[in-house]
């Protein structure tokens, strides 16, 4: 798809329609901010992500700038949305040669991850008129090989069977033996409901996933602009879940902790 550097296996790629949240949970994943944000489609390349576990310190570095190692992840997120304006134009166009990154850090695991565009199904502005299909295709190039897991991230506060996230996995893996589903937004969910169901397996209507589902509660837009760290949204995340009346007894296989555990147990 245009890259020259081999991608590390396992793969594992992270799938959600637009605003799902998938941004917020891969940067769980890694520990820092560095994903763009606006709205629209701000993922307009697929994004390679291999992290490596180095106790050492903590940096990144491009494929497309060798040699140069990066502190400063503010500068992560600018370059990637430099690079992406580079090949894919000001417009919302869409490339499908990917951004590779690195990330050296004591706080992950050696994985690879796939960052692509939020599906979507009509086009809104300048989008080209067929930008849903484009996507589509895109995710599918990764999903459809047998050895990418899929992090399938839907929104709490959307109906489940129509998550476009669940929709294309079931697609690709009809068994669900290689998708996780992902519930974001859980402190959104209308007052008087709750995902409970969903996470022990007592819903009926649930698409099922061998390896199940996982809830997160991501910062809001305004933790972001307040620059509040990954780390108190973490503290945040486990107040919300042991305080619940739904999740309390099962608050420890929620949130992200529990979810960066789940990744591993996925590479076992």
């Amino acid at each position: 798809m245009g890259g020259t550097a081999p991608i590390d296996l396992p793969q594992i790629a992270v799938l959600g329609g637009q605003s799902s949240g998938k941004s917020s949970v891969l940067e769980n994943i890694v520990g820092k901010s560095f994903l763009p944000r606006g709205s629209g489609i701000v993922t307009r390349r697929p994004l390679v992500l291999q992290l490596y576990y180095n106790p050492d310190g903590e940096y990144a570095e491009f494929l497309h700038k060798p040699g140069e190692k990066i502190y400063d992840f503010d500068a992560v997120c600018k370059e990637i949305e430099d690079d992406t304006a580079r090949i894919c134009g000001q417009n919302k166009g869409l490339s499908t040669k990917p951004i590779n990154l690195r990330v050296f850090s004591p706080n992950v695991l050696n994985l690879t991850l796939i960052d692509l565009p939020g599906a979507t199904k009509v086009a809104v502005g300048d989008q080209p008129s067929d930008i849903g299909k484009q996507i589509e295709n895109m995710i599918k190039f990764y999903v459809t090989k047998p050895n990418c897991m899929i992090l399938a991230v839907t929104a709490a506060n959307t109906d489940l069977a129509n998550s476009d996230a669940i929709c294309i996995a079931k697609e690709v893996d009809p068994k669900g033996e290689r998708t996780l589903g992902v519930m974001t937004k859980l402190d959104l969910m209308d007052r008087g409901t709750d995902a409970r169901g969903i996470f022990s397996g007592e819903s009926g209507d649930v698409p099922h996933l061998k390896l199940g589902y996982v809830g997160v509660v991501n910062r809001s837009q305004g933790d972001i602009n307040e620059q509040k760290t990954i780390q108190s949204a973490r503290d945040a995340e486990n107040s919300f879940f042991e305080g619940h009346p739904a999740y309390a007894d099962m608050a420890d296989k929620l949130g992200k902790s529990r979810k960066r555990a789940r990744s591993s147990a996925l590479v076992a």
